[in-house]
């Protein structure tokens, strides 16, 4: 995915002066709380969270540094990394995805603020869990902004004119899903789709390379057919008629996607979409929200629903975003606290608000706000972009122990098996040796 603003870090103290009753009362809250949260891509969002910020901050009586750090060039994650090493930095960082899991030794357990959060807002949806709750223990909080999921977003026009069918009656906006349609609506027929519209000149726009979007769409199709390469309790499991069956199929997709798709970026799904050319990719409404703005022909003709359905079911890419408190921190109870009151349905609502729908709270719960179904152009672009009840949210490499997954994950293998047998000349069996090896590496290290 593509920013939409530019990354930068700024800084603001947020001093706490009115005498109204805290939130949540404890004789530790006050004091100074230091946190680094991930900046926004969407306009405005950032200025949402701290507003929310400054109203718990001033109940508290809390002075609070909050500093907004940028994925780009990898800076949060950079800033993870150190200020796990050094033991100091903030009290509270926003972590992606593996990275909780991975610095579990680092971070205060969270199960008392867990344990209130979904008293009130439902059960944790399963990837959210997979990767914020290790040996029985919660690691980080999940966050709201940054949460997403990455289904197709279509062109309802060329759906009609090259593939005959209507996206926004097989998933209409306010109502259920066309049965009929919606049964019908699977990886097979997708590829169908696929080919009828490169032959009309707008190929689907699914990278493989080694980026995040790239392995996230991958990884549900690999889900969605019950292809692991390594189970959930770490044996490899590269030679199954699954993994066979999802590359041969992989394979006839590759071959209907836009041009050079082994060389994309994360940007380049969200520019082909914009440009006119593309008839589908899979992303959150980033690239929506930048057609709107710089191609409205574009994005009205825009439409999000949910994955095809493969052989284990439908699934959806889902990427959480999670809040972690180092043990080092200086006021735990302050972290907790902030954490609680911005996790609450009042507060999500407002995050998602503000985030144009562009967030998904991890809590079953708080996946029902006004804001998808009121998105427009065209009106309800975005209401079927929270998952319902009959689709799976996963991450790539899942059920796989974290720490395995996460490597599958960051070195991209799932689209560059596919890339390697689609397009580098090499045979089924060449491409499992290689994976093969290439995951006993992994565990090696």
């Amino acid at each position: 995915m593509r920013e939409l603003q530019s990354g930068r870090r700024r800084f603001m103290t947020i001093a706490a002066g009115l005498a109204a009753a805290p939130y949540v009362r404890t004789s530790r809250a006050a004091g100074t709380l230091n946190i680094g949260v991930w900046d926004h891509w969407v306009p405005g969002a950032n200025a949402v969270f701290t507003g929310l910020c400054n109203e718990w901050a001033a109940r508290e009586k809390v002075e609070l540094k909050i500093d907004f750090i940028t994925t780009q060039g990898n800076k949060l994650m950079l800033t993870i990394a150190s200020e796990a090493q050094a033991g100091a930095g903030h009290d509270v960082l926003a972590m992606p995805t593996f990275w909780a899991t991975g610095h579990e030794r680092h971070l205060e357990p969270v199960d008392d603020v867990m344990a209130t959060l979904i008293k009130q807002n439902g059960k944790v949806v399963d990837v959210v869990e997979y990767l914020g709750r290790q040996d029985g223990r919660w690691l980080a909080v999940p966050a709201t902004p940054g949460s997403q999921i990455k289904p197709p977003c279509g062109r309802i026009d060329l759906f009609k004119k090259h593939v005959g069918l209507d996206l926004t009656k097989m998933y209409p906006a306010g109502h259920a899903p066309d049965a009929s349609l919606a049964d019908r609506w699977t990886w097979d027929t997708f590829a169908t789709a696929a080919e009828k519209c490169r032959q009309a000149g707008h190929p689907f726009g699914l990278g493989l390379g080694q980026t995040t979007d790239s392995t996230d769409w991958v990884g549900a199709l690999f889900a969605a057919y019950g292809a692991e390469l390594v189970d959930a309790k770490g044996e490899i499991r590269v030679r199954t008629d699954a993994v066979r069956e999802v590359l041969e199929f992989a394979k006839r997709l590759a071959h209907a996607l836009a041009p050079d798709v082994s060389a994309w970026d994360d940007a380049s799904n969200n520019k082909w979409l914009i440009s006119g050319k593309g008839a589908l990719i899979m992303n959150p409404p980033s690239a929506w929200a930048v057609a709107k703005r710089d191609a409205p022909k574009v994005a009205e003709q825009l439409w999000t629903f949910p994955s095809p359905k493969g052989p284990k079911g439908r699934v959806q890419p889902g990427l959480p975003f999670y809040w972690g408190i180092w043990k080092f921190s200086r006021n735990k109870a302050a972290a907790k606290s902030l954490l609680t009151y911005l996790s609450l349905r009042p507060q999500v609502e407002k995050l998602v608000n503000g985030s144009g729908g562009f967030d998904i709270p991890g809590f079953s719960g708080l996946r029902d706000f006004g804001i998808w179904s009121r998105e427009g152009p065209p009106k309800g672009t975005l209401y079927n972009y929270p998952p319902r009840s009959d689709q799976i949210v996963a991450i790539a490499a899942a059920p796989a122990p974290t720490a395995i997954a996460n490597q599958i994950y960051a070195q991209g293998t799932l689209p560059k098996m596919v890339a390697r047998y689609a397009f580098g000349g090499e045979s089924l069996a060449r491409t499992l040796d290689r994976t093969e090896s290439e995951l006993e590496g992994m565990m090696r290290t």
